[in-house]
């Protein structure tokens, strides 16, 4: 459960860190499973080469295979999923979130990577711009399994903006937030970038913009990441949002 303080922290900033939140033989459980995975190529997976972001390599490159995110973990392991619907993070969720909760199957639902040399640079964007809910009010749970800061990829997130409006020309055909406008600009200057320690808990506002740079160490930087909604916010019948179904916690 969080305190009062935590809780206007994340409504008035659109995140919240919270150091040391799990164990060493909880994180350390579930990089071990994920390099295991990652070394055996366990499909589904998501490459660098199929997004094209900058600094990903080409179709025709040798580093093409080279992995983004391990993909639909929940599923593949009993030490995944134990960790993603447990009450210790059931219990930080519900300070923010009204129950029932769900974790959404359909996003996330992962573990992201970045690669030594063959990693990409992820730009300003909210994760809601793909997604398809009716209230569009979830939250997302980043778990550091490793070091993350600025020289491996680390996250970036710009305070409140999770509670700004938009104009659509703020965002290019992809959706990510132009870089360009002088008007986006003053509002990029207000970035932090975090810095976490394995163990450490991201929460974070699927409207919270946020970015990564690629990863210029020679360590492969990995997190858990998953996204969770209320029972209310239910996904839009024909959207990707619904193509699975969510896993309600207890």
């Amino acid at each position: 459960m969080l305190t009062p303080e935590q809780i206007d922290t994340f409504f008035s900033q659109g995140y919240l860190v919270l150091p040391n939140f799990c164990s060493e033989q909880q994180w350390q459980g579930i990089r071990d499973f994920a390099e295991q995975q990652l070394q055996s190529r366990a499909v589904p997976v998501e490459l660098e080469s199929d997004l094209e972001y900058p600094g990903a390599p080409t179709k025709e490159n040798d580093a093409a295979e080279t992995i983004r995110r391990l993909k639909q973990v929940v599923d593949r392991s009993p030490i995944i999923r134990d960790w993603a619907t447990s009450n210790q993070v059931a219990s930080v969720l519900k300070s923010l979130l009204p129950s029932p909760l769900y974790l959404v199957r359909a996003h996330h639902n992962c573990i992201m990577t970045k690669q030594p040399e063959f990693s990409s640079d992820s730009w300003w964007h909210q994760d809601l711009r793909y997604w398809r809910y009716s209230e569009g009010n979830l939250v997302s749970t980043w778990l550091a399994l490793g070091e993350e800061n600025e020289r491996n990829g680390g996250l970036m997130v710009i305070p409140g903006s999770h509670k700004w409006s938009y104009q659509p020309h703020q965002f290019d055909s992809n959706l990510f937030f132009r870089q360009d406008l002088p008007e986006n600009q003053a509002l990029l200057e207000q970035k932090v970038k975090l810095t976490l320690n394995p163990g450490d808990l991201l929460l974070f506002h699927c409207r919270t913009l946020h970015a990564a740079t690629r990863n210029y160490t020679d360590q492969t930087k990995m997190a858990a990441v998953f996204t969770y909604r209320t029972e209310s916010d239910t996904p839009i019948e024909g959207s990707r949002s619904a193509e699975s179904e969510d896993l309600k916690l207890s």
